[in-house]
């Protein structure tokens, strides 16, 4: 049975801490290639809230490398219709917040303005506030969620969505990248 990745925090993709060795696109997802329906569909529903990506991409195994497996992620998160769309980042609102940064005397700050950029940003748009940090360490991440609703904020709401939508969708190939690799 797949493991899966860490539970997703509030709109923020799970990281693994530190620095990954890079994911290689012709590893074989032979693990997931060969779980049951039911099974490979809950493992998908952790890297992405939408049923209709996860039956789609379950249902199209087996894949020859993680490679074509991303490519129809891929597909699949640019097919989403709106209400699908909702449902990914609906599951995306359920997460609780990260504990990010190191400690110090402008962390509780920083998670406070956070969180009420959080809440602005919800009451906003009316979806959850998402961005990918893979690739940024642990120490960066909080200056980088802090910058990234700041600017976020700014948008008109068509225009936030498909930025929502582009996020989401390079999550969700962490996220299935970590899934199928067996990486933290």
């Amino acid at each position: 049975m797949l493991r899966p990745p860490c539970a997703p925090w509030r709109g923020i993709p799970s990281q693994s801490h530190g620095a990954r060795p890079p994911l290689s696109d012709t590893a074989v997802p032979a693990t997931f290639n060969a779980l049951p329906p039911d099974d490979a569909l809950a493992a998908l529903l952790t890297c992405c809230g939408s049923r209709r990506w996860a039956q789609r991409l379950a249902r199209h195994r087996p894949y020859p490398d993680l490679g074509a497996l991303l490519a129809a992620s891929d597909e699949g998160c640019y097919d989403l219709s709106a209400a699908d769309l909702d449902d990914a980042l609906a599951a995306e609102s359920a997460s609780p917040m990260p504990a990010l940064g190191t400690p110090g005397p402008g962390t509780l700050a920083a998670h406070t303005a956070l969180r009420a950029a959080h809440a602005e940003y919800e009451r906003r748009f009316r979806h959850a506030f998402v961005i990918c940090l893979d690739g940024y360490g642990e120490d960066e991440a909080l200056d980088q969620m802090l910058a990234g609703i700041r600017t976020r904020l700014g948008h008109d709401p068509d225009e936030e969505r498909a930025i929502a939508a582009d996020e989401l969708r390079r999550t969700v190939r962490g996220r299935l990248a970590r899934l199928i690799t067996g990486c933290p």
